[in-house]
């Protein structure tokens, strides 16, 4: 039986020593080809995995969009597929079986596979409240491209269809909820750009969410269109109270409680904060927004 499929796996790191193992391991179940994209770590992450196999290339990190683009169009992957996968994530045995089925089989007119994704939070799979989510994950190469948001950016095919494979990538980070809150903090910060490129439009909008999953789609327009227009601050509790109950988050007992408040309800509220933060200081010094933005976010958006 053929234990690996035509596939190259891309991996953005930055001080992943904890997880990079583990992923290529997980990876490896199905890759014949691992790609590492590293954003030049301080730790063993570079060394631990050449010690795998993977293959590393350096290049500076801006967003998860443009450094998947860079390596999409930069890496010598000569396989007709790619799949991505993040450091702290891993793929089920079950999923490889399927993902090993479906490439092999290769049907002509399927470019894409949609992959279940749950999260592993202090101890505890969160199955509800939000989850699970699908995500095209594995593609055919050259057919899909990555969105160029600053979150929630997702890969989407430019041509023929998407399959769901049944199985699951697990995120499941080995990590302090320290670090956790502190990378929160980071996404809250680029999440808010994206808001405020919505109103400001100093940036070039985000396009193609008809080649999205109908799941994704679904939750862009929601977001786009119903979240976007609530009240800042109200609508992050708003969202939190409906993933607790009508997408029955107290399901997930107390890991999940921690979960859902944290990233549903106090990450939203940080979003919001950093918002009315670059929008006060816009007023107050009467300045363009990305210069407020660098000003206060400490980022250059363009």
């Amino acid at each position: 039986m053929t234990t690996h499929a035509n596939v190259a796996a891309i991996i953005l790191t930055f001080n992943e020593e904890k997880h990079i193992a583990r992923c290529l391991e997980s990876a490896l179940q199905v890759a014949t080809t691992v790609f590492v994209v590293d954003s030049f770590s301080t730790d063993r992450t570079v060394a631990i995995a050449e010690g795998f196999g993977a293959r590393v290339w350096q290049h500076e990190f801006t967003n998860h969009a443009q450094q998947l683009a860079w390596a999409l169009r930069t890496l010598p992957i000569d396989t007709e597929w790619v799949m991505r996968v993040d450091a702290d994530e891993l793929i089920t045995s079950k999923l490889a079986r399927n993902l090993l089925h479906g490439v092999i089989n290769d049907p002509p007119d399927v470019n894409g596979f949609l992959v279940c994704r749950y999260v592993r939070f202090m101890g505890g799979l969160i199955r509800h409240g939000n989850f699970p989510q699908w995500h095209l994950r594995v593609w055919r190469h050259g057919q899909a491209e990555i969105e160029q948001r600053w979150m929630d950016e997702h890969m989407v095919l430019k041509t023929g269809k998407a399959e769901r494979l049944e199985g699951e990538f697990i995120d499941d980070s080995m990590n302090s909820l320290s670090w956790w809150t502190d990378k929160h903090n980071s996404y809250a910060s680029r999440e808010a750009i994206d808001l405020l490129n919505r109103k400001y439009r100093f940036l070039p909008l985000a396009g193609q969410t008809g080649a999205l999953s109908r799941q994704a789609r679904h939750k862009r327009w929601l977001k786009d269109n119903l979240y976007a227009r609530l009240p800042l601050g109200l609508r992050a509790l708003m969202y939190f109270l409906h993933r607790m109950i009508f997408q029955f988050g107290f399901l997930d007992g107390r890991a999940g409680l921690a979960f859902h408040f944290l990233q549903g309800f106090w990450y939203r509220f940080l979003v919001d904060a950093k918002v009315w933060e670059v929008e006060r200081r816009m007023r107050d010094e009467n300045i363009e927004c990305v210069e407020a933005i660098r000003n206060v976010l400490g980022v250059n958006p363009t």
